[in-house]
């Protein structure tokens, strides 16, 4: 697969804690130079890199991240405010303790007030693949498609583990027809990006594929 398409899916992600804005405005002019689908930062960080990009590329930002388990008010209010400040996209990590209480028509709710206030903004869920089981994936398959978001994502890259195929494979089965897939956290090589792009993820997030392409030494997300 030619890099350039692999670049296209990519959410370029910086996320690390200690992120500073030298080091978001250096990966939004790489998004930029290398034509990326987007550029994934903190909420803190997306009014001045909206500001610094403009129409040149899209910003995400994440939402109840990375555990998950603030109110849904909370959640609500964060993607308001996100998009206030200029965000493009919203990734969003959904309660894990309703997952594992099979509170899945709560879980649904908080997805569908969170897509209502991202009005026409693209909405990706991250389930956490990692620490949930096939039942419980394939139930948050039916929520993410019932709630009319955009996206599922398989991970925040802050847990026990990242995307991986037979997740992607198993999204592929049990998502609607306008529920995209997105693999995130662990691509770790362009064969990995490359085969889960052909197992039908029209997004990647990651960190790495940028400096992968140009053979730099990487770690993390």
């Amino acid at each position: 697969m030619e890099n350039k398409t692999i670049l296209k899916t990519v959410d370029h992600t910086l996320l690390k804690q200690t992120s500073t804005w030298e080091d978001i405005k250096t990966i939004c002019d790489d998004a930029v130079k290398y034509e990326v689908a987007s550029v994934c930062i903190p909420p803190s960080f997306v009014k001045k890199a909206k500001e610094y990009v403009g129409d040149k590329m899209q910003v995400c930002t994440v939402i109840g991240f990375p555990n998950g388990y603030n109110t849904t008010d909370v959640k609500v209010y964060e993607t308001k405010d996100a998009i206030s400040k200029g965000a493009d996209e919203i990734d969003m990590v959904i309660n894990l303790g309703m997952v594992k209480e099979n509170r899945f028509e709560e879980i649904e709710d908080e997805i569908k007030a969170i897509k209502e206030a991202c009005g026409e903004k693209i909405l990706k869920v991250i389930i956490e693949t990692c620490l949930l089981t096939e039942e419980e994936k394939i139930a948050m398959c039916k929520c993410v498609t019932n709630a009319n978001a955009d996206y599922i994502k398989t991970s925040t890259g802050f847990s026990s583990g990242g995307a991986a195929a037979e997740d992607l494979k198993l999204f592929a089965d049990n998502v609607g027809k306008d529920v995209l897939i997105k693999a995130a956290g662990g691509i770790s090589d362009l064969e990995t990006a490359s085969q889960f792009i052909e197992i039908g993820a029209k997004r990647l997030g990651t960190s790495r594929i940028i400096k992968l392409i140009n053979n730099e030494e990487c770690s993390g997300y």
